[in-house]
């Protein structure tokens, strides 16, 4: 049980900090939109890229030892579904099938994060 609870102590520590990075991260980014104007494919591309490298980094960082892989995935999940209905409530809910791009990457790079971060860590 108490590996339970440390495991999701670990996840979720991992998730809100990707959401907090990840929403920080693109409210910066909404002044360059602002200010420079790119297109809309440009805009898409970077949001799956903050939001995909701030699930790696923070499961790298967070996630820690046995079951690193499925840890790391399920804070990727988790990271997904908190920022989605964070920018829902803000922006409102749009659902495309890019939403399925986002998952597929959110759950790779977290579970990839966290079995980088054991290796480097040699536990």
């Amino acid at each position: 049980m108490e590996s339970f609870k440390k495991a999701v102590k670990e996840c979720g520590l991992a998730a809100v900090l990707s959401t907090v990075f990840s929403l920080f991260a693109v409210s910066l980014f909404a002044v360059f939109v602002r200010a420079y104007a790119p297109s809309d494919t440009t805009i898409a591309v970077v949001d799956r890229v903050i939001l995909s490298f701030g699930v790696f980094l923070f499961a790298l960082l967070f996630v820690h030892r046995e079951r690193a892989l499925f840890k790391g995935a399920a804070a990727g999940l988790l990271s997904l579904l908190i920022t989605t209905l964070v920018f829902g409530c803000i922006g409102g809910f749009h659902f495309t099938p890019m939403f399925l791009i986002e998952l597929l990457l959110c759950v790779v790079f977290g579970g990839l994060g966290a079995l980088l971060g054991v290796k480097l860590r040699k536990e």
